[in-house]
């Protein structure tokens, strides 16, 4: 800290302590009961002298802040929340509590298919549940008391839970998610902790743009957070899926309706990821292509396949996942084979076609006149 800067706070102290004897003096106490009373500048001044809170996770999750990530079940979570753990564990320690997945699941998954595994940061810790805690009485005191034991310990301050509707079975009341939440809040507040809060949704229709309303548990529980953003399954395209914020008290609403992010889940060099496809409207994906749409789709699938571009690439341009162009793709070249008759190159062709001057045909011939054929075919179509 240099000179001014030990100036400026020096003064902001005196300008604190008058400000409280200005308080005394009016006959205002500095508290009453559980509640403290400080004037609207005490507080700002005495905030100025703490730390900016730092992002985490872009404008989603901040420093400080007991943050939740909310969605349908197989749509994600817990792989985007692996993810952002693994991006803060390169400075920081993280202790993420896995209460979704065993030892087993949890390797296969970040493995790739030549069984080479996926190398985590050291700081990145993995916690589980000692079994013969379920028989616990009180669950939930066992868990609450368990991360506050770790805080203590391990002087870690970053936190992730996966997930609540595991730790609250009465979640759908409120009641033991209210309580839980609470309790969370609390040793937030008490050890400066920055927390993560994982949350299923009940069954949602793909058509309904998200909202609070669909965090189980109710409104209730979405008031405790500081901040609160939630993942989307795409209804244009089942590969894709889109992160939406709905709740900011940091930094900027920056990724609301108007602007979600578009990823799809790729397993890259044994770590399976969101990989990011670019910005979008989150009512872009709330519809189903129609027929006129999804072949219009399709045939620039093709179109840009032809001119060599590579799947990824389309991807990106026709805005799905690329194991929907590689599927199209695919699904055309086995169009285009089934057109051609298997005949043995040995063999004369008995019924062949006939070339363009009037000579048998040539298997390519042959493979042309199907093309054009389909092509006719499509073009037929009202």
């Amino acid at each position: 800290m240099n000179d001014m800067e030990e100036d400026k706070n020096y003064i902001n102290l005196i300008r604190g302590d008058l400000t409280k004897a200005s308080q005394a003096h009016n006959g205002m106490p500095d508290s009453v009961g559980m509640m403290n009373i400080k004037t609207a500048n005490q507080t700002i001044l005495e905030a100025s002298l703490l730390p900016t809170p730092r992002a985490l996770w872009d404008s989603f999750w901040y420093e400080g802040e007991l943050s939740c990530l909310f969605a349908d079940s197989n749509v994600g979570k817990s792989i985007l929340a692996v993810q952002i753990a693994d991006r803060i564990a390169r400075t920081d320690n993280v202790l993420y509590l896995d209460f979704e997945l065993s030892e087993k699941q949890f390797q296969l998954r970040y493995t790739s298919e030549h069984g080479k595994p996926y190398t985590f940061p050291e700081r990145l810790y993995r916690v589980s549940l000692d079994c013969n805690s379920l028989l616990e009485a009180d669950f939930e005191e066992a868990i609450m008391g368990g991360i506050e034991q770790m805080a203590l310990q391990t002087g870690c301050k970053i936190f992730i839970v996966d997930n609540l509707t595991y730790l609250c079975c009465a979640m759908e009341k409120g009641d033991a998610a209210g309580r839980l939440m609470i309790q969370l809040n609390n040793l937030k507040k008490k050890y400066g902790l920055s927390v993560l809060v994982l949350a299923h949704t009940p069954k949602r229709s793909l058509d309904c743009p998200i909202t609070s309303n669909d965090l189980a548990g109710s409104k209730r529980l979405y008031n405790f957070f500081d901040s609160v953003f939630a993942i989307g399954k795409s209804a244009q395209d089942g590969g894709l899926r889109y992160v939406k914020q709905l709740k900011v008290r940091y930094g900027t609403f920056s990724h609301d309706a108007d602007n979600v992010i578009i990823y799809e889940i790729e397993k890259v060099d044994a770590f399976l990821q969101f990989v990011f496809r670019g910005y979008s409207t989150e009512k872009e994906h709330l519809k189903k292509l129609g027929d006129n749409e999804s072949s219009q789709r399709d045939c620039q699938i093709l179109q840009l396949s032809r001119s060599g571009k590579s799947v990824r690439e389309i991807a990106s341009q026709v805005n799905c996942g690329k194991s929907t162009v590689s599927r199209i793709i695919q699904r055309n070249r086995k169009v285009e084979e089934s057109a051609v008759p298997s005949v043995p190159l040995s063999q004369p062709e008995v019924n062949g076609t006939v070339g363009q001057h009037g000579t048998d045909g040539t298997m390519e011939d042959t493979k042309q006149v199907g093309l054009f054929a389909g092509q006719e075919r499509e073009e037929d179509k009202p």
